[in-house]
């Protein structure tokens, strides 16, 4: 299966996302196989990241269908590098998170091509910065997206290799808590304590998570203070929530606001800073009927789940694309030194979504949209 051999030759080059060569150099082979079936590519150039990628093809009327991935993985230099393979599995950095993913939207790419010659209607967007959040790419992500009407996202599978409906939506903020140094043997009762300020805000913040409804907020950091003879004139909480609804948000928004603006200790000020990094990803009614639809065209049922996760089909799905997320293959430890993915999930993951679009492509030219 020579989609292994690319598979080794993108996973050989580190692509850590802050290593902007490298990430380029994979960019750069993703260019040269889709350009050899037809694409056309735009790049968008960065200083101090990779460049993202959208791979376009020819477009006629009928449904606009994107294909998406990310080059960038989460090792840095010399801390996991290297292609290996055994009878069952392969490992190394991105076999499954996400790059195996890019393979697999590849190989069925090349399907389509070998037997209509042309691909039509289909682009493939690849960004640099998903694992860091997708700070610079979301807004590109989210002009393109009127673009298309279905977007597959080629994260891995679920261990039954099922697809993904939902991810939660994640922000990550800093609450920063001033108060008024001192001495604290000889003037102690003239400071402003920011470290009893952030305790406070600590208990408050970790009261609002509410595991029945799938939030949750985590004060991941706490900074504050000089040394144990001055009180402190300042602390920082950094902190995540996620949420698997827009109420939800909406309601965690609210309170980090209050919590923020209410000073426990007397004579503390505090500022908030931060952003919601991915909304929600809901299920819905047009992804049930599009999921619906895929069965019937790949003659299979097609199992689903939800994530705690988050992935830029986050960002596509708040842009009202029908979104489903896990046509990667499956694998196991991602964001670890012992990643890998099962090499029987890449055939049939291939063999799935070359069906796919393939009647896509088939169904507009019965249509006479040809």
């Amino acid at each position: 299966m020579h989609y292994f051999n690319d598979l080794k030759t993108i996973v050989d080059i580190n692509s850590y996302t802050k290593n902007k060569q490298g990430v380029d150099n994979v960019t750069t082979q993703m260019q040269i196989w889709l350009e050899e079936l037809g694409f056309t590519t735009k790049l968008f150039k960065k200083e101090h990241i990779g460049n993202h990628a959208l791979f376009t093809s020819y477009k006629k009327s009928g449904i606009k269908i994107l294909l998406l991935g990310h080059n960038d993985t989460v090792f840095p230099p010399n801390s996991f590098e290297g292609f290996k393979e055994d009878t069952k599995w392969v490992y190394g950095p991105g076999v499954c998170d996400m790059k195996g993913g890019n393979i697999v939207a590849l190989q069925a790419l090349r399907n389509i091509y070998k037997q209509n010659k042309q691909i039509f209607n289909i682009d493939f967007f690849l960004v640099s910065d998903e694992e860091s959040g997708s700070d610079d790419s979301k807004e590109i992500s989210k002009e393109i997206a009127k673009d298309y009407d279905i977007c597959f996202d080629f994260e891995a599978a679920g261990k039954n290799l099922e697809v993904v409906t939902a991810r939660k939506g994640v922000g990550t903020f800093t609450i920063t808590c001033k108060g008024k140094a001192s001495h604290a043997g000889t003037s102690y009762d003239k400071g402003i304590d920011a470290n009893l300020e952030a305790s406070y805000k600590l208990q408050k913040l970790v009261n609002l998570t509410n595991l029945n409804s799938g939030t949750t907020v985590n004060v991941g950091k706490i900074e504050g203070g000089i040394g144990a003879n001055t009180i402190s004139p300042k602390a920082t909480l950094l902190l995540e929530i996620r949420f698997k609804t827009t109420d939800e948000k909406n309601r965690l928004l609210k309170e980090l606001k209050i919590i923020t603006n209410t000073s426990y200790v007397k004579g503390t000020k505090s500022k908030l800073e931060g952003q919601i990094q991915r909304e929600v990803m809901q299920e819905n009614k047009k992804q049930y009927e599009l999921i619906k639809e895929l069965e019937k065209i790949c003659d299979e049922n097609i199992y689903t789940e939800q994530r705690g996760g988050v992935s830029d089909a986050n960002i596509f799905s708040a842009c009202n694309v029908i979104t489903l997320d896990g046509f990667g293959p499956y694998g196991l430890y991602d964001h670890t030194n012992k990643e890998k993915a099962l090499k029987s999930s890449f055939e049939k993951r291939i063999k799935l979504m070359t069906k796919i679009l393939m009647h896509y492509q088939n169904m507009e030219s019965k249509n006479g949209k040809t």
